[in-house]
């Protein structure tokens, strides 16, 4: 059996490469698993709101390095003077901060670690398991979010008192220890991060309930427990009206505590008091340079796993 191969005609015309729309198709098609670049619009916003969020920082420094009577002058100055390191100097020493410092770490870290904890277990328990009565405690735990704190003064401060515990940290610690927050926004990220499979293979081979929950859970809800340790370690480290009311100037004093002390008088000294504010504000600072980009990048991890 032959077989015989037919030449084209001669008056044949080959068929014409795509022009502009299949170059863009290319260039979209080759774009698509790549950088995207931003314009010159997209830096000149971003330029203007890292100058606005920057700004308060830049003048709480300036104003801690001026005197009362330059700082009530129109316009307000601008730039630093030359009393920034004797007044940073004076706040360290009459607010007794090295103590602060250490306190509110004690107690910024205790409870954050431990909101964490045991929020990433609450909110496995409300996304992943059956039991009677999960969404009516749901929403218990999430109703606990609109009431006010300052209607939890007062019978928090009588169960302190009437513990004795006065002007020690445990009373700032162990209010804090527990998060509805922190609960709810677990609960809502597990939701969608960790898939039943996982949960059900983990059980097929005989794994403890704690077991699933230290090497599938933890591991899974890692860039959440990230972010929400960060949330909860600075909202602790802020906090001020809690502190105020049960701990003293000249025993535990947290960082809030010792800076609101300073400056007080007839005539309030406004730069010692920026330069009590300043040194309290430096260690969030310090904290979310070296771990911010371990949390922006765990957070699109956990996005793109999602």
């Amino acid at each position: 059996m032959t077989t015989t191969l037919t030449k084209p005609p001669a008056d044949a015309v080959p068929p014409k490469p795509p022009k502009n729309g299949g170059r863009r198709r290319g260039l979209k098609a080759a774009r698509a698993g790549g950088q995207h670049h931003a314009g010159p619009i997209a830096y000149v916003i971003l330029a203007v709101f890292t100058l606005v969020s920057i700004f308060p920082l830049f003048w709480t420094a300036i104003a801690a390095s001026r005197d009362n009577a330059r700082l009530a002058e129109t316009p307000p100055p601008f730039w630093f003077g030359a009393n920034l390191f004797d007044k940073l100097e004076v706040a360290w020493k009459d607010a007794n901060l090295g103590e602060a410092f250490l306190n509110t770490t004690i107690v910024a870290g205790v409870s954050s670690l431990t909101i964490v904890f045991l929020s990433t277990i609450a909110g496995f328990a409300f996304a992943k398991l059956r039991f009677k009565g999960r969404n009516a405690l749901m929403l218990i735990v999430i109703g606990t979010m609109m009431v006010p704190p300052q209607l939890q003064v007062i019978p928090l401060y009588m169960m302190v008192a009437k513990l004795d515990w006065t002007d020690q940290l445990q009373a700032v610690i162990l209010p804090s220890l527990v998060s509805a927050f922190g609960v709810f926004f677990m609960r809502q990220y597990l939701l969608q991060a960790l898939p039943d499979e996982i949960i059900e293979a983990a059980r097929v081979d005989g794994a403890s309930s704690w077991r699933v929950i230290w090497h599938v859970v933890f591991p899974a809800a890692r860039p959440a427990m990230a972010v929400l340790g960060m949330l909860m370690f600075v909202q602790t480290w802020n906090d001020f009206l809690w502190p105020f009311l049960v701990l003293t100037q000249t025993g535990n004093p947290t960082v809030q505590v010792a800076v609101a002390g300073l400056g007080r008088g007839y005539t309030p000294d406004q730069a010692l008091i920026m330069a009590g504010a300043l040194l309290g504000t430096l260690p969030l600072l310090v904290v979310f340079a070296i771990f911010g980009k371990q949390i922006v990048g765990g957070i699109m991890q956990g996005a793109v796993k999602g």
